[in-house]
């Protein structure tokens, strides 16, 4: 789980150490309030929920932003 906070591959696909956290930190808020986790959840908390969906590519930044507006 830790491994995808330091790939920086993963990182850079995604735009950046910012965006990244900012993705994760929305995400897993998301999921705080009720949202359904898009992978099995197994045994793992709400941020590692967070952080394996965009690690996977289920989550985008664009969606993330979009409703920010």
């Amino acid at each position: 789980m830790i491994e995808e906070l330091k790939n920086d591959d993963l990182i850079n696909r995604i735009g950046g150490r910012f965006k990244f956290t900012a993705m994760i930190q929305k995400r897993w808020r998301e999921l705080m309030f009720g949202a359904r986790p898009m992978i099995e959840p197994g045994r793992l908390s709400p941020l590692e929920i967070a952080i394996k969906e965009i690690a996977e590519g289920k989550i985008h930044a664009e969606a993330i932003h979009k409703g920010d507006e």
